[in-house]
């Protein structure tokens, strides 16, 4: 049950499973948190994202027109893009929650995760992406190199805010109009010391939450 006040985006990550990796409540703290979906029509599909701070603040929403060959395709393409905004707003020592519907793309996401601490960078299960992804996943695969830590979270399509934004583009054009904003989630008391330093687990942030 979500948490009455708390940011829509991180209460979804924070009741949803992240395939592979142990999802202890110390590990909910992410710093951004970013949505995406995509969809497959014949008359022409479309992509959403849309990306939050752990305090709720809006970073970014996307609702852009495609014309992906499948379902499968879609998805990836739409998290590439949720990605390459976050990335252009977010520091490169951002803990990061991705939220997808799709089983296979979530699960990958956790397996490139988990390779890039493997000594020969070999993930602990096959990757599992459609052939005409493989550049999508490539460039997916680029950006979570570019973060402190990454998890990704399965939620259901019903619950994902990127939905809509994907499936009726023509109806959201106006969100791409939206200022752009570079905004950092507002420090918990926690995270701060009298002095105003952060404590050791938050200096270090390469050493996990």
């Amino acid at each position: 049950m979500a948490a009455h006040g708390r940011p829509a985006l991180r209460d979804l990550f924070d009741e949803s499973p992240t395939p592979h990796i142990a999802h202890p409540p110390r590990t909910h703290h992410r710093d951004f948190y970013v949505a995406t979906d995509g969809s497959f029509r014949d008359s022409g599909g479309g992509l959403g994202a849309v990306i939050e701070t752990r305090d709720g603040t809006r970073v970014a929403r996307l609702s852009t027109p495609d014309a992906p060959p499948d379902n499968n395709v879609a998805e990836y393409r739409a998290l590439h893009l949720g990605l390459d905004v976050l990335a252009a707003r977010a520091p490169p020592d951002a803990h990061v929650g991705i939220l997808v519907d799709h089983d296979d793309l979530a699960s990958n996401v956790n397996n490139a995760v988990l390779a890039t601490g493997h000594p020969d960078r070999k993930p602990p299960r096959p990757f599992s992406v459609p052939e005409a992804s493989a550049n999508h996943w490539r460039g997916i695969r680029a950006r979570l190199t570019g973060f402190a830590e990454v998890r990704a979270a399965r939620i259901d399509s019903d619950q994902n805010p990127a939905h809509p934004l994907a499936n009726t583009p023509e109806q959201y054009e106006h969100v791409n109009r939206e200022p752009a904003r570079c905004v950092l989630p507002t420090p918990t008391a926690a995270e701060t010391t009298a002095g105003g330093h952060p404590p050791p687990s938050r200096a270090n942030r390469h050493a996990g939450d």
